[in-house]
């Protein structure tokens, strides 16, 4: 609440040092809340999920390592506090386009993947999202098994306008 009042004050006075770097409607911090909550959602999480975080939102959102530590510990708050996944699915509907939200589902099973195990959980949170970001049951299957096969996809920056690379 207090963080909403200063935010407020500081666009009324176009002072952006009190501004955070993400806010509640960006959709890098609701994509990364929902790779938190599938890192966490079997109850183990492991380094190399952990690993596969950092690397994929340093190289996807362009990040510096201080960016990352804030967007990362925003996500774990942001998670916590959720309710349910429709707030962060909400704002990357908005935001992304329809290869965009292909692209979330595909971040969350290179998350999910990176220990080389699905969880029955970690499944059924994938499908829940894609569900809610309008991802089609064939769309949400062949992307897993491109990530499974290695293949790479179509890579680069994701960005608010769903293209990569472009801003």
């Amino acid at each position: 609440m207090l963080n909403r009042l200063k935010v407020f004050i500081a666009d009324l006075t176009n002072d952006l040092s009190d501004r955070p770097e993400f806010s509640d409607d960006d959709f890098r911090l609701a994509a990364t809340a929902l790779m938190v909550h599938a890192i966490e959602i079997d109850g183990i999480t492991k380094p190399e999920e952990k690993a596969k975080l950092r690397d994929i939102l340093r190289l996807r959102f362009a990040l510096t390592e201080s960016q990352l530590s804030e967007l990362i510990a925003k996500a774990h708050e942001k998670d916590h506090e959720a309710i349910d996944l429709y707030g962060f699915t909400s704002v990357l509907t908005r935001k992304l386009d329809q290869a965009g939200r292909q692209r979330i589902v595909r971040l969350l099973w290179e998350i999910v993947l990176a220990d080389e195990e699905i969880h029955e959980f970690e499944d059924n949170f994938i499908w829940q999202v894609a569900e809610l970001l309008g991802v089609s049951t064939r769309d949400r299957i062949r992307l897993r098994k491109q990530v499974e096969a290695g293949d790479e996809g179509e890579a680069g920056l994701l960005t608010s306008d769903g293209v990569p690379g472009h801003e």
